[in-house]
């Protein structure tokens, strides 16, 4: 298996550009490949092919378009190695995880091509001799955007939405991992999807943004990434009333009620604080701790952070890669030190590994202060913050204190507090008993500074869709 030879897909047709860009490999900082940049005029390109795909796609029947999707995610399937070749070399990820990506992003290649035969309109009663009918049609050229930590699922979620709704896209993946898109790409290529309804750019994000967002012929920016930066295009976007699907930061707080066992559910939660070098944003991150099992749950917890194999993904037994690239080395290293100075207790981790690749230790921090900036800054790496609570409400005051609400967490045998929590946290995804945020089945999406619109389940198809009513007078009286 090799890398891929990377380029843009535009139109149906791959081509090369004159500018490129490194793809590092994160584990060992060696360049595996080059990143086509795309130009103005390749961009123009993608717009003209995006509309004339849309003219063709829009009109393809659901059981068609539904059919297409299928036989590419079957490719996927079947290429799964490859693609996870690819992901494990440029984002560092343990191999079995590349291929657990694989896996859902299929996954959600399938969810949507059956949703794609379900998306009803209706008709409302009306006077004699008037009939309302409420359609739903799709939106048209979609902008979308996705980020690096998952080079393949992230990519294939928008671009599910859009081709089950009847929408061409342009997507513009990311620089630093971007062969999980390629083989996305490839895959629709072979299942013979028509030219243009799917296109492939990579570049300078300002630039691709700041030339496909104003454009008349975008109908919908579909982001996945920082609140920063998604806050930015949204303002760029209303200046057009161009439509948006955001799907921004977290800083997912974890509730341990008293009346788990504290040696079972620390192992689950350091596990999965540890996926993807905490490179999620739903990672859980900050547990707030039954006081009286405060104590049971950080010994375990930092037993399974201690015992975490680091390394490449590659090599046998390894369960945590790097993360992505020197400025997130700085950036923990940083974070570590401030809640230090603040008065925290550093019980595991808290320095790079070694000095060749990106690798950071599993980090365990612990009664940390409200004031350090690990407690308001979502850390996006292997950094996991304990902090005693007194009661529940305490825990749910401390889990609503930040602006952010994408994921949250709590374990409790009592479904009066798991009511309490239903009712109370402010959050777009709130799992209970377990660590999973989201499934293809299932609305994925934030509120408050966590973005705006659903991804996944019968929701999420709905923002890629406009609705019409039409109001039909049988006869002209």
């Amino acid at each position: 298996m090799e890398y891929p030879d990377l380029s843009l897909f535009v139109g149906g047709a791959w081509r090369k550009t004159a500018n490129s860009l490194p793809v590092v490999n994160p584990s060992n900082e060696v360049e595996i490949g080059r990143v086509p940049v795309a130009s103005t005029a390749d961009l123009d390109d993608a717009l003209n092919a995006a509309e004339a795909g849309f003219r063709v796609w829009s009109k393809v029947s659901p059981r068609e378009r539904s059919d297409v999707m299928l036989r590419a995610a079957r490719l996927m399937r079947e290429r799964i190695d490859e693609i996870a070749y690819s992901i494990t070399l440029e984002h560092g990820k343990p191999f079995r995880q590349g291929q657990l990506e694989v896996i859902r992003g299929a996954e959600f290649f399938e969810w949507d091509a059956g949703e794609a035969q379900r998306l009803y309109g209706r008709v409302i009663p009306g006077v004699e001799g008037i009939r309302h009918s409420v359609l739903r049609q799709p939106i048209g050229q979609v902008a979308a955007f996705s980020p690096w930590n998952f080079p393949m699922s992230q990519p294939a979620r928008k671009i599910a939405g859009a081709l089950a709704s009847g929408c061409s896209v342009i997507l513009k993946a990311a620089e630093e991992t971007p062969g999980g898109a390629y083989h996305i790409a490839r895959a629709f290529k072979d299942a013979g999807l028509p030219d243009g309804v799917l296109n492939l750019v990579f570049g300078v994000p300002a630039d691709i943004s700041g030339h496909l967002i104003p454009d008349e012929r975008i109908r919908l920016v579909a982001f996945t990434g920082s609140t920063v930066v998604g806050r930015h295009l949204t303002t760029m976007a209303s200046e057009y009333m161009t439509p948006v699907l955001m799907e921004l930061g977290g800083h997912a707080p974890v509730i341990v009620c008293g009346d788990v066992d504290p040696a079972v559910v620390a192992p689950i939660c350091a596990e999965r604080k540890y996926r993807n070098a905490g490179q999620v944003c739903t990672s859980p991150t900050r547990f707030y701790v039954d006081e009286g099992l405060f104590d049971r749950f950080t010994d375990g917890f930092v037993s399974k952070a201690r015992s975490t194999v680091v390394g490449d993904g590659f090599s046998d037994g390894v369960q945590m890669g790097p993360v992505a690239n020197d400025r997130r080395l700085a950036a923990m290293a940083t974070l570590v030190e401030d809640a230090v100075s603040q008065g925290a207790e550093l019980l595991a981790g808290g320095a790079r590994i070694g000095n060749a690749g990106y690798f950071f230790e599993p980090t365990v921090l612990a009664n940390v202060p409200d004031s350090a900036r690990v407690m308001t800054e979502e850390p996006f790496g292997p950094i996991a913050v304990l902090n005693p609570i007194k009661s529940l409400d305490d825990g749910i005051m401390q889990a609503n204190r930040l602006p952010y609400g994408l994921a949250a967490y709590g374990f409790t045998h009592s479904a009066a507090n798991a009511h309490e929590m239903a009712e109370r946290v402010e959050t777009g995804n709130l799992s209970i008993n377990t660590l999973e945020a989201s499934l293809p089945e299932t609305p994925f999406g934030g509120v408050k500074w966590s973005g705006y619109g659903r991804e996944g389940g019968e929701e999420g198809l709905h923002h890629y869709t406009v609705v019409k009513n039409v109001s039909h007078k049988m006869s002209i009286e």
